[in-house]
């Protein structure tokens, strides 16, 4: 199995660093994450084929589409004025493959983390689509590991990015095994 990283936002958090609170940033805490699942997977035996954090949506999946990769996880942060929290993970509606994948990671950070469940997501182009989900020929999933602006779920994000991450790699080696 193929796997491609996208930690969300701009790299350094310019010009778009995604959601903020706590003292944290979306693009920091993404990348940090996505970098440890790297080193996870590997130690698993799984070919991690691209790590990639831009701006740009479009060079995001053409670069996951060009080395062919099984699976796409990007990995973001939440916020909601502060009033919510959780994790959710989202895939493109109508794939069984993402639906499960999703099941497979969103279960793993749960358990591992005891964030509230918020479910598995499917996402309809024209309606609530993602593009990361929609353009990319991977099985993809976009990973909300909890809300930054939550006081509980941003400490969470800042001290426990290690779990977080073994979680995300459990639930892909997990999918490779039919979870």
């Amino acid at each position: 199995m193929r796997v491609f990283l996208n930690p969300g936002h701009a790299p350094d958090g310019n010009p778009d660093p995604g959601a903020c609170g706590y003292g944290l940033r979306e693009c920091d805490v993404a990348k940090n994450v996505a970098d440890l699942v790297v080193g996870y997977l590997t130690a698993a035996g799984v070919e991690v084929v691209g790590n990639l954090q831009s701006d740009s949506l479009h060079e995001v999946v053409s670069a996951s589409n060009r080395v062919d990769a099984d699976v796409f996880i990007s990995v973001h942060c939440n916020a909601c004025n502060g009033s919510a929290n959780g994790t959710e993970v989202w895939y493109f509606y109508g794939s069984g493959a993402g639906e499960k994948l999703s099941s497979c990671i969103q279960n793993q950070i749960v358990d591992a983390l005891g964030t509230v469940d918020r479910g598995v997501k499917g996402a309809k182009p024209g309606v609530n689509g993602l593009y990361v989900l929609s353009n990319t020929d991977a099985v993809a999933v976009l990973v909300e590991l909890a809300f930054i602006d939550h006081a509980g779920d941003a400490h969470l994000l800042r001290s426990q990015q290690d779990e977080f991450a073994r979680a995300i790699a459990r639930g892909v080696t997990d999918y490779e095994g039919e979870c």
